[in-house]
């Protein structure tokens, strides 16, 4: 099927489920808590995730399944309100000196663990030890390199000295506490990853304490009842691995979960009916992350960037949009979303062009063709494998029009979809793919260095396609040593030009967030975060609670 069959094809199934009434009102469609109703404690609240976890200790890990789960059973010094301003979590407060060098945290004195240890600035102490340390596999080690010290000064101030001014200073400490008295072992022996808290029993000092997991059907959090910010009203929080978005649709319709993330054709042509709004609140807000075309840099056919050009116009971002996402989302020029203050909107773009596709194959030296139709250099048919996971429907679909786009230009392409973790464990990881099809969730902050730079193209770290180039380099390393946003942009916007010229990846487009929640869960306001900043706070009045467990 060719490209404008496989777009076409999308459409037309959309249209073809739809009657379910019209598009949404606004963005965000629900504000599910201003009824007015009591909070009440009590209640399960069940969500679909179409992978396993990796793992209970998020500070080892990088998929964002284990950093759902554990961002409830852990807290780091600081995190971001509704307003994304960042706040204290487990600081009370904190000082920082003009000059950007040093950073004064006063803690919380009511935090324990989940096994009723008391949390001290001895904690932050280990956590910061554990990430600098070269044993332990962490992708996120370099926002701690950059530290001089850190120094206990009682059991409840801790003053962070930094080397040279650094961007990231507060934000960095958001990073989850990790508890001494348990974890000191095996950090000194390098299998962080090895400690039974990483399978089962994690203690952090998180709203949820650890209930059980069993991989491949599901995780269960209940609530702690010493939570510094007070018991979370959910008693328990179960997530189902159901590797399916159609079943987790299913599911959903069933009442078999509470929350899920829609797909556009479900958003579009399968919710907009009084009785699913009646059930589910929805809402739509920019997600932060981009999906792209990836691609292994030791290829010696993709480290050449007039391949990697040509495949950016052989792909009509636009139809592809509109034909997988049903126009829920924009293009992606670069890593970077448009609207914030990083964003670079005058970078080189790659419009739809078969030609200069084709022109910059043959100047790469991709000339002739076989009798399949495919190009040939030095003997071999310019053919590969293009990966991604199993469960996500959109990538799929997405995979398929690279697939029949790319043909057009005489290369073949055979897809393959696998299991999440195992994707993760053994060929990303691994570097064992040729070329991918997967996401980025960005940050609030724009450095970008633990993606872009090329020391960190190690198994656990996450440059995964082996990217090098000196002057994106020079750029990360400046944009995370100022304090000056107007300094830092400059930098920023350099290195979009850089990559947009380049093309690593080809960035493909950033989507819409499409979250429903149960109409019965109170306490949600969407907001430029979110929606899941309070989920601690989120509750079911007591004549609508489900379960009675916990």
């Amino acid at each position: 099927m060719t490209r404008r069959a496989l777009i076409a094809a999308a459409a037309a199934l959309a249209l073809a489920l739809g009657g379910c009434g019209g598009e949404a009102d606004s963005p965000v469609e629900a504000v599910a808590g201003t009824t007015g109703e009591k909070p009440a404690y009590g209640d399960t609240f069940i969500e679909a995730m179409t992978g396993n976890i990796s793992g209970l200790i998020p500070n080892v890990l990088s998929d964002s399944a284990s950093f759902d789960v554990g961002s409830l059973i852990y807290s780091g010094l600081v995190t971001r309100d509704r307003e994304l301003n960042l706040i204290g979590e487990l600081a009370e407060s904190w000082t920082f000196s003009k000059d950007c060098l040093d950073l004064t945290f006063n803690l919380r004195r009511n935090v324990r663990w989940h096994d009723e240890r008391p949390f001290t600035a001895a904690d932050v102490v280990f956590t910061y030890e554990t990430m600098i340390n070269p044993k332990t596999p962490t992708a996120y080690r370099e926002d701690f390199k950059a530290v001089e010290s850190v120094t206990a000064l009682d059991p409840y101030t801790l003053r962070v000295r930094y080397k040279q001014p650094y961007a990231k200073a507060l934000q960095s400490w958001g990073i989850w506490m990790l508890p001494r008295h348990l974890l000191e072992p095996w950090v000194r022996e390098g299998k962080l990853r090895e400690a039974p808290q990483n399978r089962a029993n994690p203690v952090g000092t998180g709203a949820y304490r650890f209930g059980e997991w069993r991989p491949g059907e599901k995780v269960v959090l209940l609530a702690n009842p010493d939570y510094f910010e007070g018991r979370p009203y959910l008693s328990r929080v179960v997530y189902r691995v159901i590797p399916s978005q159609a079943t987790i649709f299913l599911e959903l319709k069933a009442k078999g979960v509470d929350s899920a993330g829609l797909t556009a054709l479900q958003w579009k042509r399968q919710t907009d009916y009084p009785a699913f709004r009646k059930a589910f609140h929805r809402f739509q807000y920019p997600a932060n992350a981009y999906t792209y075309l990836g691609f292994n840099h030791k290829d010696r056919r993709f480290a050449d960037r007039r391949v990697r050009q040509a495949f950016a116009h052989a792909l009509n971002r636009r139809e592809l949009i509109d034909g997988v996402l049903l126009g829920l989302g924009r293009e992606a020029t670069g890593p970077y979303k448009p609207g914030t203050w990083a964003y670079n909107p005058n970078v080189k773009t790659y419009p739809y062009d078969l030609e200069k596709a084709r022109a910059l194959l043959a100047a790469a030296g991709w000339t002739e063709k076989n009798a399949e139709g495919l190009l040939v250099k030095d003997g071999q048919p310019f053919a590969f494998e293009l990966m991604t996971n199993q469960g996500n429907d959109e990538r799929k679909k997405v995979a398929e029009i690279v697939q029949a786009s790319l043909k057009e230009l005489g290369v073949r392409v055979d897809i393959r979809i696998i299991e999440w973790a195992s994707f993760l464990k053994e060929y990303i990881k691994k570097r064992r793919f040729e070329a991918i099809i997967l996401g980025w969730g960005i940050g609030q902050d724009p450095d970008q260095y633990e993606i872009w730079h090329s020391s960190k193209t190690g198994p656990d770290e996450l440059n995964h396609i082996s990217y090098a180039n000196p002057e994106v380099d020079r750029l990360l390393e400046q944009g995370r040593m100022s304090c000056v946003q107007a300094e830092r942009t400059r930098y920023y916007h350099r290195l979009q030009e850089v990559l947009a010229e380049d093309q690593p990846i080809v960035f493909l487009y950033f989507r819409d967030a499409l979250p429903v929640v149960s109409s019965r869960v109170k306490g949600i306001v969407p907001s430029p975060n979110g929606i899941r900043y309070n989920f601690h706070e989120w509750y079911v009045p007591k004549h609508l609670q489900r379960y009675t467990a916990g």
